[in-house]
This record gives structure tokens, C-alpha cells and sequence, in this order.
């Protein structure tokens, strides 16, 4: 199936700013990159180079939001789905030669202290993968506050791991954040579903 020119221009996008950020991602490698041209950039995105950037963050929050559910849905233990989770970062990390990392962190942190669509298209990544965590371990029986802050723990750890596993070019830094955040939800003392 083809590509159309939109979804090829969202793709290479998040592409470039995943591995050199948003402020590194100029629109004329976009349209190299994408195989546009400039006049099919701006027609698709006429906001520039910020509308493009809001559509691959998207976009990049769906396909992590897809590697998410994937992991958490093949466990039915809470600490094992966090761990396969890691497994699954860790890999693809090492595959990429370590430069794709998470493209939300990256444009989050580079406008950070902004009202921008960008900033907040970044926030609502990482809040609705927090919710996803969250919603697995009250299906386990967690209690709300108790799920809600391991959510949070949980998202956070990954993206400060990846960071760091990218910076050191090595998987243990989430491999070991895989196994404290197992050893955190165990230490509840709740169940797998249906328990």
C-alpha cells in the first residue's frame, strides 16, 4: 500500500526529531527526508514547521501508546508487563545504534516554559501513557491513588532510563529500571486480574 505524501512527511518527522530533536529538524531536510517537496509541506501544514512537528508527536505518542498496550496486555502480572515493557525499550533501542529514542521527551524538553501546541501535544503523550498504566493496575486491584502514582512513577522512569541507556549506549539502565519498578508493584502485595 502507498504512503500518501501527508503520512510520509508525519513519519520522517518524527523520525528527525527523534533522533536530533526539534530545534536539530529544519523544514527543508523534513521535505528531503519525506521526499516532498516544500509546497506539499506547507499545503498539509500551513503553521510550518510547529504543525508539522505536532502531527509527528502525535503520531509518535500513538506508536508508543501501541508498544504500551502491547506489553501491558500480554501480562497479566502488573510487575512482568512493566518488565516486558523495558525489554521491548531496550531492544529497539539497541537496534536503532541508540539514536531512536523517545521523540516526546525530546521535543518536550526543548520547549519546555512554552504555551505551544507542541508543549502540550508532548503532555498529552505522556499523560495518556500514564493512564494506560494506570487502568492496567486498577484492573489488577490496585487502589486509585496507589495506581495513579505508580503510573506516573512507572512513565517517568522509562523516559529518564531511556535517556540514560542512550547516553550510555547500553540497555541495563532500563533493564535495571525494569526490575525496581517490578520489585515496586510487587511490593503492593496485588494480584494479577481476576485475583
Amino acid at each position: 500500500m502507498e504512503t500518501s505524501t501527508r503520512d510520509r512527511i508525519v513519519v520522517a518527522t518524527a523520525r528527525l526529531i527523534q533522533r536530533q530533536g526539534y530545534v536539530g529538524t529544519g523544514i527543508k531536510q523534513i521535505a528531503a527526508e519525506s521526499q516532498a517537496t516544500l509546497g506539499s509541506i506547507y499545503h498539509f501544514f500551513p503553521g510550518g514547521k510547529e504543525a508539522v512537528a505536532v502531527a509527528a508527536i502525535r503520531y509518535s505518542a500513538r506508536e508508543f501508546t501501541a508498544l504500551l498496550e502491547d506489553a501491558l496486555d500480554g501480562e497479566a502480572d502488573p510487575a512482568e508487563a512493566v518488565l516486558a515493557c523495558t525489554r521491548r525499550l531496550a531492544a529497539g533501542l539497541r537496534e536503532s545504534g541508540w539514536v531512536d529514542g523517545c521523540p516526546v521527551t525530546a521535543a518536550a524538553l526543548e520547549t519546555l516554559g512554552t504555551a505551544s501546541e507542541l508543549q502540550q501535544v508532548c503532555a498529552d503523550g505522556l499523560n495518556g501513557w500514564e493512564r494506560l498504566v494506570r487502568d492496567k493496575l486498577l484492573g489488577c486491584g490496585f487502589p486509585a491513588e496507589a495506581a495513579h502514582e505508580l503510573a506516573t512513577t512507572v512513565i517517568s522512569a522509562l523516559e529518564g532510563a531511556e535517556v540514560t541507556a542512550q547516553v550510555n549506549r547500553s540497555e541495563e539502565p532500563l533493564l535495571a529500571a525494569g526490575r525496581q519498578l517490578a520489585r515496586l508493584v510487587r511490593s503492593y502485595g496485588v494480584g494479577t486480574p481476576g485475583r
